[in-house]
């Protein structure tokens, strides 16, 4: 077919040549003739930025601070609370009887009063059994167990089948004064 290939190929080269020399030159015309550019940096905003955040962290540093003095007067303020609660459970015990409790049964209901008992499952370590037994020893309501005396608790912690120190080791007649006052429950009860 074409028997000059070679001339073909020599005139394509030149012509490949001279179009990049054509597209070198137009560069230089509209790149080259600039005036070199200068970065320049404002090291002031720099140091107003260095300074800003060394003072967010020493802000925070004495946010950190505060809450944890907080943290420690809120622990403080819990651990003097159950010890007032227990010196209060103690005292009027000891009041009473400076000696050992006399086990003395407490005045029990036949059936609730209104014909409602209240949910003595509030009550931190009653559950559903316990509270049957509860009420099958004539306790209904939270003041029946608020108003025990020591010789009371002691008497019901003897005579719960399965449960004996209940009352004492989980402070019910304190947990009753609170709900019977409408307080609310303390966190671990069931109801």
């Amino acid at each position: 077919m074409f028997r000059n290939w070679g001339f073909l190929v020599g005139e394509i080269w030149v012509l490949l040549l001279l179009a990049t020399l054509v597209g070198l030159l137009a560069g230089w015309i509209i790149w080259g003739r600039r005036a070199p550019v200068t970065v320049t940096v404002d090291d002031g905003a720099a140091d107003r930025l260095r300074h800003s955040l060394a003072a967010c962290e020493a802000q925070g540093r004495d946010q950190a601070s505060r809450i944890a003095a907080l943290t420690a007067d809120l622990e403080a303020a819990r651990q003097a609370t159950i010890r007032a609660e227990a010196s209060a459970m103690a005292a009027p015990a000891a009041m009473a009887d400076p000696g050992p409790a006399e086990a003395k049964r407490p005045e029990a209901l036949s059936a609730p009063r209104n014909g409602a008992a209240d949910d003595l499952k509030l009550i931190k370590g009653v559950g559903p059994k316990l509270e049957a037994l509860l009420h099958r020893l004539g306790f209904y309501h939270f003041d029946q167990i608020a108003n025990w005396t020591a010789a009371e608790i002691a008497w019901v912690d003897e005579n719960l089948e399965g449960f004996r120190g209940r009352v004492t080791r989980d402070q019910w007649v304190i947990q009753a004064r609170d709900l019977a006052a409408g307080l609310p429950p303390r966190p671990g009860g069931e109801g």
